[in-house]
């Protein structure tokens, strides 16, 4: 699993906003980081650490959420959610398939077609999601999500 990032500079006796600001700024650049080649079927572990990345966003931006203008935090929360609605669009049936695939030394010759059958059909489910999560990359990409996190980051911080 992506072990999440250290915060720097994060002191026990910062200020809530201060902190909250500091921990979302690295949490969203972790979560675009990991943004690079995440539609590669061959590579799952990349869309992995995207969606553990998504999940320990949207975690510390519910925790924070006093510390943000409600006008700004509600949109970006809501983008960030679905981001990680594609990303697990995506991810299931790659862990699906991947335990699949360790079946095939374990079953019949018999069982085999039927195994193949069913990773057709996971592998179409993966490709559904793999375009579901293209579209969600180029919106928040449209929706400058990763500046707009940034920005209220920032403005916690100030």
């Amino acid at each position: 699993m992506a072990r999440a990032r250290d915060v720097d500079g994060l002191q026990p006796g910062d200020a809530f906003a201060v902190a909250a600001g500091r921990i979302v700024a690295v949490r969203a650049r972790e979560l675009f980081d990991h943004a690079e080649n995440v539609l590669d079927t061959e590579d799952i572990e990349r869309v992995h650490a995207m969606r553990v990345a998504s999940r320990r966003l949207r975690a510390v931006l519910e925790i924070f959420e006093r510390a943000f203008p409600p006008r700004q935090w509600k949109p970006v929360l809501e983008d960030v959610k679905a981001l990680a609605d594609a990303l697990g669009a995506r991810r299931d049936p790659d862990v699906q398939i991947e335990r699949f695939e360790g079946l095939r030394g374990e079953l019949a010759a018999g069982d085999q077609p039927g195994l193949e059958l069913l990773l057709a059909h996971l592998r179409d489910e993966q490709a559904a999601g793999n375009r579901v999560l293209g579209a969600a990359l180029d919106d928040a990409q449209a929706r400058a999500l990763p500046q707009r996190l940034q920005a209220l980051a920032a403005e916690a911080q100030a």
